[in-house]
Formats: structure tokens, C-alpha cells, sequence
């Protein structure tokens, strides 16, 4: 009898997660499709082919489940962009990969954050962890500068490798995966050739 109810609840654990994974989904994928304020609980039960009652019985509001979702998505999109400073050409392929997966997800809540919270919620650590990342993989290049000029290179390469740039060739000019990648190549290039090899050097304490 005790076998009999041990596995019943795992049974009823292992659904129970499944439908919070699939309302993360849904969640996930209304906010590529509109926005924000368009992901209503409604909608995103709807989607989730739930009821409503069952994702307020699952995240508490709609506040908590987006929490949750950001909490979620933030770890799948650090694993996403890989930061290898011994192989940047990885590096910016994976990059464009998450572009492609997330690209307009990210334009979408970009034209948001100025008035919707949860957009600049989201959009503002995503900033600063793009920067991070640019640091990471370009870090053999910008760390022996001095601290005025790696500023200044690390926003060239910043910018170099933004969503925008992506935008503009994939979106705007409709380049293939494979030219944006090779555009963003040449972009970077020629930022981190211009990198003074004499402004390099560590200057004496």
C-alpha cells in the first residue's frame, strides 16, 4: 500500500512539474509573439491548455510567473552565449545562434522598456550581462589596455555585437545566419586590429 502511494505522489509530482514547465513555455513564447501587457493570465493559460485557476494554483500571480520565467530564461541564455576568449569565432557564432533563437524576443521587449517595467526588468540585466560577455570573450585583447581606451573598445565591440547589429543584417537587408556571422567577424576585426599594441602595455606602477 505505502509502494502503491509512494509512487502516486511522485506520479502526480512529475505532472505537476511538467505543467509549470509548460506554462514557463507559453509564458516564454507569448512574450516573443506581443507584448507584455498582452500576456494575460487568460492567454497564457490558454496556451498552456490550463486553466487559469491552475497557474495561480502553480506560481501564486502573474507576477511570481514571471519572476520565475526570468529566472528561468537567464540561465538558458547564459548557457547559450558561449564566452571562450581562446576561440572568439565560437564565440560570436554561438552568439548569433542566440540571436536567431532570441533575436526578436529581445527587439520586442527593447521597444517596451521605456514605459513597461518588466520589460526594463529584463532588458537592463541583459545589458549589462552583454557586456560582461564581451569582456570575457575579448579579454585577451582589452584587459592589458588602460582603463580609458578598454572603455572605449569595449564599447566598440559592444556595439559591434549588439542585437541591433544582428537586426540590421538579418532582419533589415536579410543576410543569412552565415553572412551576419561573417559581417560581425569583419566589425570585430577591425575594432580589436585598431587596438594599439603599444597602448597595451601595462604602464609602470
Amino acid at each position: 500500500m505505502k509502494t502503491t502511494r509512494t509512487y502516486t505522489m511522485r506520479a502526480r509530482a512529475e505532472q505537476a512539474e511538467q505543467t509549470r514547465r509548460r506554462i514557463i513555455r507559453s509564458t516564454v513564447e507569448l512574450g516573443g509573439e506581443r507584448p507584455i501587457a498582452a500576456c494575460t493570465l487568460p492567454a497564457i493559460a490558454e496556451r498552456a491548455d490550463v486553466s487559469v485557476q491552475t497557474v495561480l494554483r502553480t506560481f501564486g500571480s502573474r507576477d511570481a510567473l514571471f519572476r520565475e520565467v526570468l529566472e528561468h530564461t537567464s540561465a538558458e541564455v547564459v548557457a547559450e552565449r558561449t564566452a571562450d576568449p581562446d576561440d572568439v569565432p565560437a564565440s560570436l557564432s554561438a552568439l548569433v545562434d542566440h540571436y536567431e533563437l532570441r533575436g526578436d524576443t529581445v527587439l520586442l521587449l527593447l521597444g517596451q522598456e521605456s514605459w513597461e517595467p518588466l520589460a526594463a526588468e529584463i532588458t537592463t540585466p541583459g545589458k549589462r550581462l552583454h557586456r560582461e560577455w564581451v569582456g570575457a570573450v575579448f579579454a585577451r585583447s582589452l584587459d592589458p589596455l588602460p582603463a580609458p581606451r578598454r572603455e572605449t573598445a569595449t564599447d566598440l565591440l559592444v556595439a559591434a555585437t549588439d542585437v541591433s547589429a544582428w537586426k540590421l543584417w538579418r532582419r533589415d537587408l536579410g543576410r543569412t545566419r552565415d553572412e551576419t556571422l561573417d559581417r560581425m567577424l569583419e566589425l570585430v576585426a577591425s575594432v580589436t586590429d585598431r587596438i594599439d599594441p603599444d597602448a597595451r602595455r601595462t604602464p609602470p606602477a
